[in-house]
């Protein structure tokens, strides 16, 4: 009888990667300082960076209307993929590899075109998925998820989630987040964030909607019949945006993590007692706007928090082993959380609670857990902070629109005094008062720092 011999190298066991974050030490890999240009818009800049799930390429959405792929962990320019309109979404399949053809693609939701599934490579066009209005026009998704298996794609829109069979190109199955744009239930507004819990038994879907007392703006949803399931609350009293973006914890599927537009925080939720937040992770350079670093940071009226505003959103991100999060700010500060501290928090909650669906809220403050480490990255606001599945890397973008109007009405006036300069009897004009003049030309916003670079987290402390 033969027998077949087993090399241990030939089939590795996956690791979580070693992150030396408690050392305080930050250290660049690489910068690119100067984006890949585009004629058509001459102060381009990254708004999100994704990483390819088993290889070291990353794709990354710019502010005009194409994806730029950089590879190998060096940011070399490898693919650029001009679209016919803005990009609002895009995401990676789950399974790709630059090894296997046949799965090296990605999703992108590109405004008034159906979804698409384009090639890596070469970025063609292998299906399209439709999402049609009562008016028949195309839309466009806020938000994209892949159902575990990788089988079922998951559309976020106005007041519905549309579901496809990948396998299948065409129409979908959609499912109503509310009843009826009348009713009180449900979900109300656009659903801008989705995200798969660990086993994969239910999915959480958020909104671009302000919660309130009678509405919450996240919920979860069964992956067999759509059916919602749990509302997430507590949050009405606190923040007064949309939930820019909600995720599980890759290794509990009770934790769950949502941050909010116009605001630094994110907050953390244990499922099994889903109606207040255990904590929330806050930087420690935060100040609310008009108020004293002594205050409580809140409104005295509701106690909803007030950051300086931006309605740019800016996303969060965890490891694969659970227990460390990154997040920017508009400030260009990147900040890094132990997901481990709220455990306390989480284990404190549960122990009081007496069934389920109650909590202690409004009996108390929310704990605030401020970052291990904290540290100047750009210059501008940071859109994205994404860890690499396989590696102790951090990828992050930056840049944002700055419009100077000043300039654009000091030119206007220069021009003016120009071509009154030239009229007889120029020196006893004065301009009518009550005329209020403005720039023909639309001022064109222009950008700080639209850079990307990549952080090493791998490499031991010196002085140790």
């Amino acid at each position: 009888m033969d027998t077949i011999s087993l090399n241990s190298h030939e089939y590795e066991t996956w690791q979580v990667p070693a992150y030396n974050i408690t050392s305080g030490n930050t250290r660049v890999l690489l910068s690119r300082t100067r984006l890949y240009p585009d004629p058509d818009f001459q102060y381009n800049f990254a708004r999100r960076a994704l990483w390819q799930t088993t290889d070291d390429i990353n794709s990354t959405k710019y502010m005009s209307i194409s994806f730029v792929n950089l590879g190998h962990l060096t940011l070399n320019h490898a693919l650029t993929l001009r679209q016919p309109s803005p990009i609002v979404d895009f995401l990676w399949y789950p399974r790709a590899s630059r090894h296997s053809p046949a799965t090296y693609c990605f999703i992108a939701s590109v405004r008034e075109c159906p979804v698409k599934l384009l090639d890596g490579n070469d970025g063609r066009l292998r299906a399209s998925y439709p999402i049609v209005d009562h008016r028949e026009r195309h839309i466009a998704p806020h938000s994209l998820l892949f159902n575990p298996t990788a089988d079922k794609l998951y559309c976020g829109f106005q007041d519905a989630i549309e579901i496809f069979d990948i396998h299948r190109p065409g129409e979908g199955e959609r499912l109503l987040t509310r009843p009826s744009k009348k009713s009180k239930e449900g979900l109300k507004g656009i659903v801008s964030s989705l995200s798969c819990s660990a086993r994969g038994t239910y999915f959480a879907a958020g909104t671009l909607t302000s919660a309130s007392p009678v509405a919450d703006n996240i919920a979860l949803f069964d992956v067999s019949d759509g059916m919602q399931v749990l509302s997430v609350g507590g949050i009405w009293t606190y923040e007064s945006g949309g939930v820019v973006q909600a995720m599980f914890n890759p290794t509990n599927e009770y934790r769950l993590y949502a941050a909010f537009r116009r605001s630094p925080c994110v907050w953390a939720w244990d499922l099994r007692n889903a109606s207040v937040p255990v904590c929330r992770f806050e930087p420690k350079e935060v100040t609310a706007v008009g108020m004293t670093p002594d205050s409580d940071g809140c409104n005295n009226a509701s106690n909803v928090l007030r950051y300086s505003p931006t309605n740019q959103k800016i996303h969060f991100d965890i490891e694969r082993g659970g227990r460390w999060m990154s997040r920017g700010d508009q400030e260009g500060n990147i900040a890094i959380y132990d997901l481990h501290a709220n455990q306390q928090f989480a284990d404190t909650t549960m122990d009081g609670m007496s069934g389920f669906g109650t909590g202690n809220a409004g009996n108390g403050p929310v704990n605030v857990i401020q970052p291990i480490q904290e540290f100047k990255a750009h210059s501008d606001a940071i859109g994205s902070a994404t860890f690499h599945p396989l590696k102790p890397v951090l990828l992050s973008v930056s840049g944002s629109r700055h419009f100077d109007a000043g300039s654009a009405y000091s030119d206007l006036d220069s021009a003016l005094n120009s071509d009154e300069g030239e009229r007889e009897g120029a020196q006893h004009w004065q301009r009518p008062r009550g005329v209020i003049v403005r720039p023909r030309a639309r001022p064109q916003p222009t950008v700080c720092d639209a850079s990307i670079k990549l952080w090493d987290f791998g490499f031991e402390n010196p002085s140790t």
